[in-house]
């Protein structure tokens, strides 16, 4: 049977492994979430679209003989991450996360740590504050009960409905982004608070070490509990894995 690799992808992280998986000839599918509106361009095989749940994934994976899953989704995608563990146990497919590593505090950072959205909203519940927002647009709800405060938001894609934060500012623009575009930002903004989920990466850090070079405090939401799986950082380590387990069965 010829060996073929799901990606779950959607990160930098994804794409990149997708060109590496494509120049080494290896058979393997690209899967979005289909949560941006304007996915890039892969150059193997896409699709785009939930799967249904883990049932759904089981059943994907048995269509396609898939033999292989690289879990490269967003380090807050723990609901995907949850269902390819779960799909992978029931199929026998093999798993393998690629994972960015998590930011670390630094000398001059002021971070406090919450553990999850709700967390977040309750450190909000102090007076009015210009808030540089940047979670996303999927729990941008949560933060209704917080409307004291003037938010920046800066978003992939423009909201699809109404924002219901009556003070806000939305940006729309997608990332690598600078320190010094960042830190103009901010001092644009006034801002005196942001609000960041531990993406890690270099994608999306920038508003981090602008906001230490600003002594502006951030809390930052801590990654979601996943269950143990094998994890790499690098593409060259998902290369290596593949070659391992070819070994392993004598191939």
């Amino acid at each position: 049977m010829t060996d073929h690799l799901l990606i779950l992808g959607g990160t930098t992280e994804a794409t990149g492994l997708a060109h590496v998986l494509h120049d080494a000839g290896i058979n393997a599918t690209f899967s979005y979430a289909g949560r941006v509106a304007r996915p890039k361009r892969q150059p193997l095989p896409t699709r785009i679209g939930g799967f249904g749940g883990v049932e759904g994934l089981v059943k994907y994976i048995a269509e396609n003989a898939i033999t292989h899953v690289v879990d490269a989704t967003h380090p807050f995608a723990a609901q995907m991450s949850m269902n390819a563990v779960a799909a992978c146990a029931q199929t026998n497919a093999q798993l393998l996360a690629l994972t960015r590593p998590k930011w670390v505090a630094q000398a001059g950072d002021h971070w406090r740590h919450v553990a999850d959205i709700d967390g977040a909203v309750a450190a909000l519940g102090g007076p009015a504050q210009k808030v540089m927002l940047a979670i996303g647009r999927m729990h941008l709800d949560a933060f209704a009960p917080c409307p004291q405060h003037q938010y920046l938001l800066r978003l992939v894609d423009a909201p699809s409905g109404e924002v219901p934060l009556p003070n806000r500012s939305i940006i729309v623009d997608q990332g690598p982004f600078s320190v010094e575009n960042d830190t103009a930002l901010m001092r644009d903004h006034k801002i005196e608070l942001v609000v960041a989920k531990n993406a890690g990466g270099n994608g999306a850090r920038a508003k981090i070490d602008a906001a230490r070079a600003l002594n502006i405090p951030i809390i930052m939401i801590d990654r979601p509990h996943i269950t143990a799986r094998p994890e790499v950082g690098t593409a060259q380590e998902v290369l290596d894995w593949l070659a391992h387990l070819v070994s392993d069965l004598g191939v």
